[in-house]
This record gives C-alpha cells, structure tokens and sequence, in this order.
C-alpha cells in the first residue's frame, strides 16, 4: 500500500498555510503574488489528492483508513479525536474540490487582478478550500461540523467580499443567517447520536447501528436522520431554505463557481451519502428527502425560465440541480448523487467562469436583454458555454446525460409519477439553459456602442480553465455508463465499500434504452422551443403567470411578511417595553433610589457640634427605653 493516505493531513495543511500568509501580509503583498501563492497551494493539494485517489482505487487498499492526529476532546466516557477518514468517499470528494477549486484559482488570477483587494480575496479563497476539506476529510460529525461552519463562514466573507455595496453585504448576511437556521438541526442531530449511541465516530456510529438495531427505537433514526437532513436543506439550498442562494450571486462569479457550484452546495449531499447506513434505517424520512428535492428541483426549474440576469439563471439552476441529487438520495441512488455531484460540478464550473467571462468582456453587465451576438467575438467562451449547457441538458455523449439519466432510471423503479415531475423538471433545464445560451451568443448585439467597441476574448488565465472543464464536462461521464452500455460502472464500483444504494432496482434493457429516448427526445424538443422563441427576442413587460415566475413566486416578499416584519416588530416592542421600561427602568430605579437616599442621609452630616450632642442624647435615651422595657 501507498504512503499518500498517510500524508492526507498536508491536503488541507497547504490551503491553510496559503490563507496564513495572504491573510497576514495581504496590505503589503504584491497581488500577482497573492495569486500565485493561493493557487500553488491548492495545486499542492491537488496533487496528493491524486496520490490517495489511486492508493485507494488499487486492490491491495484495506480501508477506509484513519489518521490519527490528535486528542481533541476527552471528558469522562466521551472520546473524539481529531482525525482524518481516507476512502473512496472522502478521496473522490478531495479531487473535485481541489481540481476544480485550482482551476477556479487560476481563473481568478486574471479576473480578480484589477481589485485592490485581491490578496485578501485568496486568502478567504484558501480559507474556504480549507474548510471544505475538513468537512469531508473528518472521521467524526464534529470534525465534518468544523468544517460546516467554516464553509459558512467563508462564504458570508466571499459573498460580502466587495462590502460597501449595501445589497451585497445584505446578501452576504441571509447566507449566513439562513444556514445557521440549517446548521441548528445539525448540531441536534450531533447530539442525538451522541446521547442514543455515545460516539461520533463514523465507523462506531454505522458498526453500533446494525448491531444495536433493537435497542435504539425506529423514532430515534427518524429523528436523527430528519436533524441531519435539515443540516442539508441549508447548505444545499433546498426547500424551505433555499432563497440565499441565488441572492449569493453578490459575490465575484469565481466565487459563484467553487462555492454555488463545486463545492459548498454540495456538502449536505456529501453528508447524506456519508451516513447512508442511517438514512436506510429510516426509510420514511428518505421519501421526505425524495419529495423535497423534487419540489425544489421543479420550483427552481420554473424561476430560472423566467430570469433576466446571467448569473441568477445559473443559480436557480444550481438549486434546480441540488433538487435532482436529493431526489437521487430519496429513492436510495447514493451513488448516483455522488456521481451527479462529480458532473454538476464540472458543467457548473464551466457556465459559472464562462458567465463571468461574458461579465468582463461586458464591462460589468450581466443582463442577459443588452447581450446578444457576442459568439462572433468571443470564440472559445461560447464554444465551451455550449458543450455546458448541453452537458447540463442531458445530451448524449456529454457527462450530464450519464449522471441525470441515471437519477431518473432509478425514480422511475422507484415511482413513475416522481419520474414523470422529473422529466418535467429536465425539460425545463434544457429551455432555460439555452434561452441563456442563444439570447447571449446569438443574434445581433442588443447592448450600447461603447460596451460593442470593448468586446474581446477573455485573457488565457481565463480561457484555459474552461477549455480544461468543457473536456471534463464532455468525458466525465463515461465512468458511470449505465447497465445496458457497460457492464461495469466505474465510479459504483470505486464507491461500493463505502457507499452503495439502497433498495436496488434493476430495469430490463428495453425500458432503460426507452427512458433514455424519452430524456434526449424531451431534450431536443426545449433546445429547439427555446430558439425558435429567441430568435426574435420579445422583451415586453411579463404579466400573468410570467410576471409570478420574474418575481420568483414572491417567495422573499412571502418570507419578509411572515419571518422577517414580525420578528422587527416584535423586536421594537421588546425594545421599547422590556429594555427600556423594564431592564433599563430597573437599573436606573435602583440608581435614582441609591442617590436620593443619600441626599436624605446627607442632611444628618451638617457639621453643628450641638445636633450631634442632641442625637447623641436621643440614642441614650432609645437605648434606656429599650432596655427598660424589653429586658425582663
């Protein structure tokens, strides 16, 4: 066996010592050296990444394998380490964050130079890698949890990051109020595990399930399972929880792209997939999750058609998307999240960079009505924005067909009415993705003259990334090739000691070939609805229904009418009432109380001998009496 799984500690470390030294000396660093230093580093990562991905894909590996680094609590019988879990699980996760976030970094060297903030943009960037990998490189949920909060953290200071614009800065604080209303079920989750099984190991915690199946009751692994799938709502934008994302498109688009795309999104899949022996064990909190992810899959779905900014297409895309990898864990597919995950996260990053390509050709604009006609000028972004969206569409041959057609064949033996509400979902990602793609790079130029004479192919920084994941995107597939091509699946077989489905279905051939047929043919039916529509691009006012979906079925209005005016109220009140009338009333009563018997008691000190003999006799007097009458 290879050493790398014993070096997995130095994944994380070089992210960690990249954020320290941009982080300390960003005022004084020059930023083409903060560029270089934070993407070094996650090429250093990557690099081992790579190592331990082949170390455990070998057969001679015996996993999954614990690295030991330290004590990290110890209080009477409670013992949690602070370790490292190596396995195909935790390895295929470090690959995707570390190669795609390199590649993002990269991108973001170019794109971010012109910032004065640049440096201190590398240092979150290395920060939020850093978190990332904790979070799928822990052994225990605490360990995982750490690394939660600080993917949370990071996003509140990348999506913020250019903070004297109000509206970004508002954006930045919803994301992180609204996943810390997540991350609460987490934390009750945690501590239900570790009350009902006295552990946070992953290994103890899934060996103590099977074993201790009679003695823990079945309420207690619904409990469970619903806290931790409400840690995931948050993180991964899903319904109820699901509005700050797209509002999260504040932040630089490279920030869009490793955080909505790659990486953070995709933690509570990551989590769900983990503790798949427990979601097993609580089948009906598993068809929540299905019945969730659906609704946020077509509810999404139904936003993004109506959208007018690049970016907030690509978002409710993502959260489209998110939809369809919960549905995956719903019917049981873990794998085929995962793998949904590998894919999204190849085709998201490419249309995430390639938007912010456009943006910076485009001085800034990101409305999709003053584009058009810009595949003439800009060659390699529209080309690989292309093979994107066909990828994210479900077209044959590219990497999303595989994962999505994989989800669907499984909803279908699982439910067809859930796999007709998800062909529905796929139709509308194929019309919105290309409405974006042929109002954008087709047609003649809608945008001002000045923006026309500026219009140039994005720098090779820029460029080379997306050529890299448009190739992702089109190869990335072909490791997942369904039952009826290929008798081995790759990435199931990679997966299978740590991760396998639960309740497996096997469809007979012909019907595999035929939900195949359906999703391309359903495909190219909105690829071609959605050009022939934009052809001549009709920009009047929506009303009707179109105007509900523009304004995003006024779930934010619906969300300020009963969270968000209600909580002020009643803050004003208690503010009003309790704090002033009543603790401060209190504290100043006291005081008032104090200072005024002192004025009284002054009076006694006037400085005249003959009033102290006089009250001096009185005392006398009080005590004879006193002592007269009471002592017998």
């Amino acid at each position: 066996m290879g050493n790398f799984s014993q070096l997995v500690y130095l994944v994380p470390l070089f992210p960690l010592i990249g954020f320290l030294i941009n982080g300390l000396l960003w005022k004084r660093m020059p930023k083409t050296m903060g560029g270089i230093i934070g993407s070094v580093a996650i090429f250093l990562s990557f690099c081992i990444s790579l190592g331990i991905f082949f170390e455990v894909k070998s057969p001679s590996f015996q996993g999954p394998v614990i690295v030991h680094l330290f004590d990290f609590i110890q209080s009477g019988k409670l013992y949690i380490p602070f370790s490292f879990q190596v396995d195909a699980l935790s390895a295929l996760f470090l690959l995707i964050i570390t190669g795609v976030g390199f590649l993002i970094h990269v991108y973001s060297t170019s794109y971010m130079h012109d910032d004065e903030g640049m440096v201190k943009y590398f240092a979150y960037l290395n920060l939020f890698v850093f978190s990332m990998l904790l979070l799928v490189l822990g052994a225990n949920y605490l360990i995982m949890f750490i690394g939660w909060e600080g993917v949370g953290l990071c996003s509140y200071l990348l999506i913020g990051f250019w903070f004297k614009n109000r509206d970004y800065t508002n954006a930045a604080k919803k994301a992180f109020v609204m996943n810390r209303i997540g991350d609460l079920g987490f934390l009750v989750g945690m501590l239900l595990i570790l009350f009902s099984f006295g552990t946070l190991s992953f290994q103890e915690f899934f060996g103590q399930l099977h074993s201790q199946q009679a003695m823990v009751s079945s309420s207690t692994y619904n409990w469970i399972a619903l806290c931790l799938f409400i840690g995931a709502t948050g993180k991964s934008a899903q319904i109820p929880l699901y509005t700050w994302l797209p509002d999260a498109m504040a932040g630089p688009t490279p920030v869009s792209a490793l955080i909505h795309a790659a990486t953070m999104v995709t933690a509570g899949i990551y989590m769900i997939a983990r503790s798949g022996a427990l979601y097993s064990l609580a089948p009906m909190i598993l068809h929540v999750v299905g019945i969730i992810g659906l609704a946020t899959a077509i509810l999404a779905a139904t936003i993004a058609i109506k959208q007018n900014d690049i970016k907030k297409v690509l978002a409710y895309s993502t959260v489209s998307q998110l939809g369809f990898m919960f549905l995956a864990l719903g019917v049981g597919a873990y794998t085929t999240a995962v793998f949904h995950v590998m894919t999204h996260a190849f085709f998201k990053a490419l249309l995430f960079l390639g938007s912010g390509s456009v943006i910076h050709a485009m001085g800034g604009e990101q409305d999709i009505r003053k584009m058009g006609g810009l595949g003439k000028k800009m060659r390699i972004t529209q080309i690989t924005f292309l093979i994107g969206c066909l990828a994210i569409s479900g077209m044959p041959g590219f990497s999303g067909f595989f994962s999505k057609d994989e989800i669907l064949a499984n909803v279908f033996a699982h439910d067809p009415i859930m796999y007709v509400l998800g062909i529905l979902a796929a139709m509308m990602t194929a019309f919105y993705m290309f409405r974006l793609y042929f109002l954008t790079f087709s047609g003649s130029f809608r945008g001002t003259h000045d923006q026309e004479h500026h219009l140039h192919e994005s720098p090779s920084a820029m460029t080379i990334p997306l050529i890299v994941l448009a190739i992702l995107s089109t190869v990335g597939g072909y490791v997942g090739l369904p039952e009826v091509m290929s008798e081995h699946n790759a990435i199931a077989a990679y997966l299978s000691p740590v991760v396998t489905n639960f309740g497996e279905h096997h469809l007979a051939p012909g019907t595999e070939w035929a939900l195949m047929g359906i999703s391309t043919a359903v495909a190219v039916l909105m690829i071609l609805v959605a050009w022939s529509m934009n052809r001549k691009p009709n920009f009047a006012e929506n009303t009707g229904l179109a105007k509900v979906l523009e304004n995003k079925w006024y779930v934010d209005e619906i969300y300020d009418a009963i969270v968000v005016r209600p909580m002020e109220g009643l803050s004003n009140l208690l503010d009003k009432f309790a704090e002033r009338r009543g603790i401060d009333g209190i504290v100043n009563g006291v005081g008032k109380v104090v200072r005024w018997g002192g004025d009284r008691l002054r009076l006694l000190q006037s400085g005249q001998v003959g009033f102290y003999i006089f009250i001096m006799v009185m005392g006398i007097v009080m005590l004879f009496t006193i002592s007269f009458f009471w002592v017998k």
